[in-house]
């Protein structure tokens, strides 16, 4: 199918790039800091909480605590993931070409989403690699870690989502990272603003636009449907807007 094989071309083209293989250490070391210290901290925990009933337990404090850090970590990283994607392509004139192949526009957007989206499930792939080692020496709450990363997944999907709309609106990789992290950052506050107003209506607006408000229930293993439409429209929206970006580009050259 044309679509996945743009996205094993765009998939192939990052880990050429030094760039991708950076990118994957440092976030697998600093990540693996991270999630050293939640156990280090369980541990120093663990004498009281053994006393207290229904207290949390090392699913919720160091996945939840790992994941929870892992969310902020990559919106700083996913911008620079999809920064390149389409505006290096307009800048070095390889975006007209690819658009003279029997392909329609739908096609190329979805190839290059799904492209980053293999790698960015390389990446989930390996920090779930961390907390499945626990399993060794104890018992985790595996439905909790379940819900946890499959909403990051559903969160990274949203910043690619985003990343790939503002890199086909400019030629400067830059200027669509800044853009990207500017709009991914509104969206994980947005709901600080809805806290402070005095409208109920608004506020509850606000703070369903909200990128975290819909992540931190998973984190808790509190699936609901409603988080899921909210993050598949949201992708949909900016892939879409992204096609018609597109369009628009391919009628004007």
């Amino acid at each position: 199918m044309k679509i996945f094989t743009i996205a094993s071309r765009e998939l192939r083209s990052m880990f050429l790039s030094p760039l991708a293989w950076s990118i994957l250490a440092v976030v697998q070391l600093i990540t693996a800091y991270m999630f050293l210290v939640q156990l280090d901290f369980y541990a120093t925990l663990q004498p009281r909480l053994a006393a207290v009933s229904g207290a949390p337990g090392i699913t919720l404090i160091v996945v939840g605590g790992l994941l929870d850090f892992s969310a902020v970590l990559l919106l700083l990283v996913v911008p620079i993931l999809t920064m390149r994607m389409i505006a290096d392509e307009r800048r070095s004139q390889t975006l007209s070409l690819l658009m003279s192949a029997p392909l329609s526009m739908t096609e190329i957007v979805l190839g290059k989403y799904l492209g980053i989206l293999g790698f960015l499930g390389i990446m989930l792939v390996m920090l779930a690699l961390m907390p499945l080692s626990l399993l060794v020496g104890g018992n985790l709450d595996t439905g909790m870690m379940a819900s946890g990363f499959f909403g990051l997944g559903l969160l990274l999907a949203a910043f690619a989502a985003v990343g790939l709309f503002m890199s086909s609106l400019t030629v400067q990789p830059v200027i669509a990272a800044i853009s990207t992290l500017g709009i991914l950052l509104l969206l994980w506050i947005i709901d600080w603003a809805g806290s402070g107003t005095q409208g109920q209506a608004t506020g509850n607006t606000l703070s369903y636009l909200s990128l975290l408000q819909h992540y931190k229930p998973m984190l808790r293993g509190a699936f609901n449907s409603s988080d899921v439409i909210y993050y598949l429209l949201f992708i949909f929206s900016f892939v879409v807007l992204t096609i018609r970006r597109l369009d628009a580009y391919r009628l004007q050259h």
